[in-house]
């Protein structure tokens, strides 16, 4: 299903210009001449993705913008600017658009503005289940998919909390596209040293070879085994001698 996409302005040659060029990049294109057409199209079918003008009659884009994040905060709103217009574009970026644009319109500026927002929209839906919890064997199984940084520490920390109310052992199991960059690495490593002090066992698996060779080399490997398959890991937390903290 073509992702939907809606653009605001007042200029109807611009708009046509959009909807060309959203047409041929697969968008489902909607379009409004003012900001009080665009809100109830919006209103009715919720686009992921909004352009507006940002100077208009009646309704400008400052005021389109954060009505849209007042429906809808994770929508991924683009500013058009005009030249000049730099301290409005500023003060758009900080009411939460994801980026502006300058008319006229160029095609690399447009191309860079939807990649940040189609980036945002999937970081988004992969926010709520980059950490989910299954059990497998009598074992937990943490599944990471999304790339684990320093905002990741409470909603992997809850599902480590989650893990070991249904099992005494764990299991990280990491899609081969998770990315850990430095506070990633420092969190991982404190949660398998609380781990280790509980009497948990843990065992990893998954990562690109990359990351496995990282986690190698900063000592990681030596908190919890790298397990080339998931039956692995559960084997060497099943076989593996319980302690007591």
């Amino acid at each position: 299903m073509p992702l939907k996409i809606l653009v605001i302005d007042d200029e109807r040659p611009t708009l046509s210009m959009f909807r060309l060029m959203l047409d041929a990049y697969g968008f489902e294109v909607f379009t409004a001449e003012n900001g009080e057409e665009g809100i109830a199209l919006f209103q009715e079918h919720a686009m992921p993705i909004v352009l507006t003008d940002i100077k208009m009659p009646g309704m400008d884009g400052l005021e389109v913008l954060a009505r849209i994040k007042e429906l809808s905060p994770t929508t991924e709103v683009i500013i058009i600017t005009g030249h000049g217009d730099m301290d409005l574009a500023i003060k758009a970026l900080g009411l939460d658009a994801t980026d502006f644009i300058n008319k006229p319109i160029r095609k690399p500026a447009l191309d860079a503005a939807l990649r940040r927002a189609r980036e945002r929209i999937d970081l988004a839906r992969s926010r709520d289940e980059d950490f989910a919890v299954r059990v497998r064997d009598g074992v937990a199984v943490i599944e990471i998919r999304g790339a684990v940084n320093s905002g990741s520490e409470a909603r992997l920390r809850a599902a480590l909390d989650e893990a070991r109310a249904a099992s005494a052992g764990l299991v990280l199991s990491f899609s081969e596209n998770t990315s850990i960059n430095g506070a990633g690495i420092a969190l991982l490593t404190q949660l398998l040293l609380d781990c280790r002090k509980s009497g948990t066992p843990v065992a990893m698996t998954g990562l690109s070879e990359n990351f496995r060779q990282v986690l190698a080399m900063v000592g990681m490997t030596t908190l919890a085994p790298l397990c080339d398959t998931e039956e692995d890991a559960l084997a060497s937390i099943l076989t593996e001698p319980r302690s007591t903290p």
